[in-house]
């Protein structure tokens, strides 16, 4: 690896030749290293980037793929990534090659995240975001095999971390739970619609507090969901929807069509674009807060509402593709994971079937 002294400046000079993505012939030179050494790694660096091999660093390779995924993702999404980057993968695999973490690596990974503890002995991450931290880490090496020719993902054999996902606890609001929950805010009837918005709408917290007047067709009864409210760095941001299909029409029940055109008439000076409602997320957290202290159900958190109306629309008897549509879930499995809070649906469909036979076996 040439590399030329500059001996007026006393720095050094990384000069060289590489072929571009197209196969064409190019020259490429930096200056002012201090060291020869440092001008010969930077020169490595460059060439293992543009050759597309693995024999990188990890903190190299995620260097690679912010450049090759931030422009494509939404601010809001690449800064949740990007945290987790630097604060849970990084400070691990940092100097490890790409090429060179094995399955074992990932394993001794998950297990030192997950024998940590907070000052009460607890464990200091919940399984599921245990599991979102390892989503983004076998995102890296998705990338790496896809696009760099890296063989194989290593954080595939090395298997699920905190345990099966299905053993997470999820906790939802009966109808009875929730109609308690909702008289006991009756007093309140901005954070009263908003509430109902999200039990009997199943929106997204997000896609409820950037609803605007002209989103909601009072005739119909429908509720065009087609952005999201996110808080970034102190600033509030109005986004896409989570994903693709989160731009949907859902169609409402008319006495919440109702209620949502009596809280409307009771705002002053709201125009179609303005957003209906202003409560902040932590306004909705106090008032989730003070609903359960007053009504003396169990506390559950404000995503579970629209886990309550999941499984309400599952015990209903809805098919899992008709409630993905109306939830915008980007697939079925997704609705499907709430299916196993109702056991007694298999009773149902074994007393059913029997009643549609009518050849009986003589005993």
């Amino acid at each position: 690896m040439p590399a030329y002294k500059n001996e007026q400046r006393c720095t050094w000079t990384a000069a060289f030749y590489y072929e571009d993505w197209t196969g064409e012939r190019k020259k490429k030179h930096k200056r002012g290293f201090k060291t020869k050494k440092e001008a010969q790694d930077w020169e490595r660096k460059f060439l293992n980037q543009k050759a597309e091999t693995l024999d990188m660093t990890f903190s190299e390779f995620v260097k690679l793929y912010a450049e090759d995924m931030k422009p494509k993702l939404r601010w809001n999404t690449w800064l949740t990534k990007e945290y987790i980057l630097k604060d849970k993968l990084i400070p691990y695999f940092s100097k490890k090659k790409m090429n060179e973490i094995k399955a074992s690596d990932i394993i001794k990974w998950q297990n030192t995240l997950m024998e940590m503890k907070d000052d009460d002995g607890r464990p200091l991450y919940s399984k599921k975001y245990l599991k979102t931290i390892q989503a983004q880490l076998s995102c890296i090496f998705n990338h790496a095999v896809r696009l760099y020719e890296l063989k194989k993902n290593p954080v595939h054999a090395a298997g699920p971390i905190g345990g099966d996902e299905r053993t997470i606890e999820m906790k939802i609001w009966t109808k009875e739970e929730y109609k308690a929950f909702s008289e006991a805010i009756s007093d309140n009837i901005e954070s009263f619609t908003a509430f109902e918005i999200l039990y009997w709408g199943g929106l997204r917290l997000g896609e409820m507090l950037a609803l605007r007047p002209e989103d909601i067709d009072f005739e119909n009864d429908l509720i065009n969901v087609n952005r999201s409210l996110q808080h970034i760095k102190g600033e509030i941001i109005i986004t896409p929807p989570k994903t693709k299909k989160g731009i949907r029409i859902v169609k409402i029940p008319h006495f919440l069509t109702r209620e949502i055109e009596m809280f409307a008439k009771m705002q002053y000076g709201l125009e179609p674009d303005h957003r209906l409602f202003m409560l902040s997320k932590s306004g909705m957290h106090h008032e989730l807060d003070r609903g359960t202290d007053i009504s003396g159900v169990k506390r559950i958190r404000i995503h579970d509402l629209r886990h309550s109306h999941i499984s309400m629309l599952i015990d209903m008897g809805f098919s899992a593709v008709d409630i993905a549509n109306r939830v915008g879930h980007e697939n079925i499995d997704i609705t499907m994971h709430y299916a196993h809070m109702f056991p007694h649906k298999q009773d149902e469909i074994v007393n059913k079937l029997e009643n549609v036979n009518d050849w009986q076996e003589a005993i």
